[in-house]
């Protein structure tokens, strides 16, 4: 008896490009990672085209940075968020970072996670940069929670916490994803950051 159709996604990472020569990257670029990160994820890349060819429904997407209140402390989108709320409340009196000029291109991780399925579910196996599109630096970032919060911006900078070994300019180009599977990113990046933000005094008022 035939035994059930199994379809398996592969969330790579655009760390698989880190010391990408050119801008934007799609699935043309070649893989030249700068971090073991970004080579683990080379390697588990390559073994989707291998089982792909063997044929496994197999589909590798290659996620740029996507964000959502669930992200850890440890990442400085939430850091940012995190902090910007406790200042707003009284909690804390200034947001320290490192490098306020890192860009990346920044995606609502529900959409991501959109993508993901709509590839599962294709009929046909491929590989897909899923990714808005647009670079923002780390200041805007905080700027714009600042914004969202209502209060000003209170930043300070440490050089210790900015990490030499940062990637080169990493934005994605969807456009087969947009073409093929049908997506798009459907909340832009102030609104990303905003809903960080309402998260997060939302949670600090709770005691959470």
């Amino acid at each position: 008896a035939r035994g059930a159709d199994v379809r398996f996604v592969q969330a790579s990472s655009a760390e698989v490009f880190g010391n990408a020569t050119v801008a934007p990257q799609d699935e043309r670029t070649p893989l030249a990672p700068s971090s073991p990160y970004g080579v683990a994820k080379v390697f588990a890349h390559q073994l989707v085209g291998l089982y792909r060819g063997q044929g496994l429904h197999a589909v590798s997407l290659i996620l740029y940075n996507h964000e959502s209140p669930r992200r850890p402390l440890s990442f400085v989108t939430r850091k940012i968020t995190h902090t910007v709320a406790r200042i707003a409340q009284g909690l804390e009196d200034v947001l320290v970072l490192g490098n306020l000029e890192a860009r990346r291109d920044w995606g609502w991780a529900p959409d991501y996670v959109d993508a993901m399925v709509r590839a599962a579910r294709h009929e046909t196996a491929d590989d897909y940069v899923v990714a808005t599109g647009e670079a923002h630096s780390v200041e805007e970032f905080a700027l714009a929670a600042f914004a969202r919060a209502g209060i000003e911006p209170r930043i300070e900078v440490d050089a210790a916490l900015s990490r030499p070994g940062d990637p080169a300019l990493l934005v994605g180009d969807a456009t087969r994803a947009r073409e093929v599977l049908g997506w798009a990113p459907t909340v832009a990046f102030e609104e990303l950051v905003g809903r960080m933000v309402d998260a997060d005094l939302a949670g600090n008022a709770a005691g959470t």
